[in-house]
């Protein structure tokens, strides 16, 4: 067929037969702020996660409703007593030729929980439940000891401590990905750039240009290469969610999330653009009650007025608009098979909630004599400004004098899980996977999450207990009843992810509550 504007047909196998493609198979991806790292061993958000999924395969990954498919592990075996996996590998190459094996699986994971690493994500590997690992991030025991082997070149072994339902479906996360042992020796930490970087995914690293743009290519080798039709990718980190939406309706962007405020009216002029999923993460107020946190906010009736004073509602319906809800527990409503405790403070009127803070906070010695003082910190984002604005205007009601503080992503990362250097901190947690644990585990006293350094042993043994629970939902209750009494934060509201993404992209995963997406699964149709 002569001509140069032919339309080209799908060949792949996630692509309707006769689907008329764009020439052109790109897409470029809106990130909030640029990473931090692009080491599966080192990553700790959600950005990250998206962007290293499409550069590495795990074990698994998920389909467009959250379930798993396999990706490196074509099969599995399950011992009698749950506690003993054999995972089957594929034959699939790094991106340099290298064979993949499960050593790479075992060097990865042994980093991620050995001391040296500092990875703040070791104890995922504890919530995993793998042999020895509490005693292997402690230092206590060699990282050889951590229950993970190669059987031989396709086979991996994983010993459990304790048997959980959710093993599997934990195994979608960027840290539990292989590394290249032999690049990463070679090189150190500046395995990573672009010139040294070897992968195993769909997509190879082409360029990372820090806070302009990470550019990726379709990898050749790829096992499934034959089905990826999106051949290159662009992540643009944008702070202003404004001018990240001008960029968007200029066409530099095929995917943005939607201003605060602003999605009714972005729906109504871009109907075919405009969508608000729900998304399996948390908004909320982290209260530093550690030995770097102000003297106050180690008073029960502190946090718990601080908490009540927040107005929900006006944040979801006067600020964010964009299919929010109010949040009163920990865990988000659309987790599987979680089930809302009944928290008192969630039924009562706004009257009512602020009645009670102001009496709460008189019972603590504070008043228009004695003024409380805090600092709320958050992240660079006109949303996050908006957001703590409204808070600082709601506590001032009570007669808590609130001050600002905004840090861009990297120095806020550090005062908040490094130094401990806030008072009252914005955070937000996404699920890792889709299961309650995930949420609940985050505010252990060992977990490497718990910024606020709150500790409560009756929690610990509730999430220590749930792990060997027949049905774990009474246990996650409690501790969820726990945090609504002893508020070491307060939940604000649960997400939605309010977006615009080009008509012209197909095949992003809408009924996936984590919303996790892979590009090989994703096409640009013809104009």
């Amino acid at each position: 067929m002569l001509g140069g504007a032919a339309p080209v047909f799908a060949q792949s196998s996630h692509v309707p037969a006769g689907t008329k493609l764009a020439k052109d198979q790109s897409f470029t991806y809106w990130l909030q702020d640029d990473l931090k790292t692009l080491d599966p061993d080192l990553s700790t958000s959600k950005d990250g996660n998206d962007v290293l999924q499409q550069m590495f395969d795990g074990l698994y990954q998920q389909d467009d409703h959250g379930n798993l498919v396999p990706a490196m592990a074509e099969s599995f075996d399950v011992s009698d007593d749950k506690l003993t996996y054999t995972f089957h590998l594929r034959d699939e190459k790094w991106s340099n030729g290298d064979p993949v094996t499960a050593q790479d699986f075992v060097y990865a994971w042994q980093r991620l929980a050995d001391p040296k690493t500092a990875s703040e994500y070791a104890w995922y590997i504890e919530l995993m439940q793998v042999k020895n690992a509490h005693d292997v991030i402690q230092g206590d025991k060699p990282v050889s000891d951590l229950g993970v082997k190669a059987l031989d070149a396709h086979t991996l072994q994983v010993t459990l401590e304790t048997p959980i339902p959710y093993f599997r479906q934990m195994l979608v996360l960027s840290s539990t990905f292989p590394v290249p042992e032999k690049v990463v020796k070679e090189y150190g930490s500046d395995w990573t750039k672009p010139e040294h970087m070897v992968s195993n995914g769909a997509y190879t690293l082409k360029s990372w240009k820090i806070g302009e743009s990470i550019e990726m290519t379709k990898n050749d080798k790829y096992w499934d290469a034959a089905n990826t039709t999106l051949t290159d990718l662009k992540f643009i980190p944008i702070q202003d969610l404004n001018q990240a939406l001008t960029r968007y309706q200029a066409g530099e962007l095929d995917f943005v999330q939607t201003p605060a405020g602003q999605y009714p009216r972005l729906k109504d002029e871009y109907p075919d653009q405009a969508h608000a999923p729900p998304r399996s993460c948390v908004y909320a107020y982290r209260f530093n009650v550690g030995p770097n946190g102000p003297e106050a906010l180690k008073d029960v009736k502190v946090r718990q007025a601080l908490s009540y004073g927040i107005n929900r509602d006006i944040i979801i319906d006067k600020i964010l608009k964009g299919g929010q809800k109010p949040a009163y527990s920990w865990t988000h409503w659309a987790t599987a098979g979680f089930k809302a405790p009944d928290i008192a403070y969630a039924k009562w009127t706004d009257k009512e909630r602020m009645d009670k803070a102001r009496e709460l906070l008189k019972e603590a010695g504070y008043g228009p004599d004695h003024p409380l003082k805090l600092r709320i910190m958050y992240n660079t984002s006109s949303d996050h400004k908006k957001i703590a604005i409204a808070v600082q205007q709601f506590w001032k009601q009570l007669g808590v004098e609130a001050t600002l503080e905004n840090f861009e992503w990297k120095v806020y990362l550090d005062k908040l899980n490094t130094q401990h250097d806030f008072d009252v901190a914005r955070t937000a947690w996404c699920a890792d996977y889709n299961e309650a644990s995930t949420y609940l585990d985050v505010n252990t006293s060992w977990s490497d999450q718990n910024s606020g350094q709150w500790s409560n042993a009756e929690y610990d043994k509730l999430m220590k207990d749930s792990k060997t629970a027949a049905d774990p939902q009474a246990d996650y209750t409690k501790a969820e009843q726990i945090l609504a009494t002893d508020m070491p934060l307060a939940p604000i509201y649960d997400y939605s992810l309010p977006m615009l993404l080009n008509a012209h992209i197909k095949g992003y995963p809408f009924d996936n509550v984590q919303l996790n997406w892979y590009a090989k699964n994703m096409y640009r149709t013809a104009k």
